[in-house]
């Protein structure tokens, strides 16, 4: 049986019983190195979750017998791991278990309302600046490619200056750090993040 299962924003008190039932009872873990770590007392087989991906689904085709457990960040099914492992199993083949998105987290952490807010993703993706400059809210995970610096300064350029980002770094982590910024005022860095554009236009 293949699970999936929601790892929540980072710190393992934040994790569901049930994704921790589910890694108890696995013969295989697969997750990234820092989702590996947390379970580091975990006797049965691992194995690193990294970019090649087709390798993994042939991988995982040959598993099927084993209980594995797929680790995702956040929640499986928010621009995750969890929505191609749906389309090439198909759902009768999988258990997939929620965990808390790192959105949700910051969200809740901010105060933020989260009724009409756009969720999105720069994560193997064209960003469409000129959308997220017309938007009120905008929840966005971000990447290496397209981060915070990157997104302040494609706001500036279309006029939306006047815009709040909130920033949350490394969220639920003892290194947590979120912070409130004009695009003008965000650095050119910031550790592994989500970002949320207030827009006051």
């Amino acid at each position: 049986m293949l699970t999936v299962a929601g790892m929540g924003p980072g710190n393992l008190a934040l994790i569901t019983p049930q994704a921790l039932e589910a890694v108890a009872q696995a013969d295989v873990l697969v997750g990234a190195k820092r989702h590996l770590a947390q379970f580091a007392s975990f006797a049965g087989e691992v194995r690193v979750l990294d970019a090649d991906i087709p390798a993994l689904l042939t991988w995982l085709e040959n598993q099927r017998a084993r209980k594995v457990v797929v680790l995702a960040s956040g929640d499986p099914l928010f621009y995750g791991i969890g929505t191609r492992l749906v389309a090439h199993f198909g759902l009768d083949a999988l258990r997939i278990i929620p965990g808390i998105s790192a959105v949700q987290y910051l969200c809740a952490r901010t105060g933020i309302d989260m009724n009409d807010i756009w969720l999105t993703s720069s994560h193997g993706r064209e960003v469409d600046f000129d959308a997220l400059a017309r938007a009120s809210k905008v929840a966005m995970v971000t990447d290496k490619q397209c981060g915070p610096k990157a997104i302040a300064e494609a706001l500036i350029a279309r006029g939306a200056e006047q815009c709040w980002l909130v920033i949350g770094e490394n969220l639920s982590l003892d290194n947590e750090r979120i912070h409130r910024l004009r695009p003008a005022q965000v650095q050119a860095h910031y550790e592994m993040n989500v970002v949320v554009i207030l827009n006051e236009r």
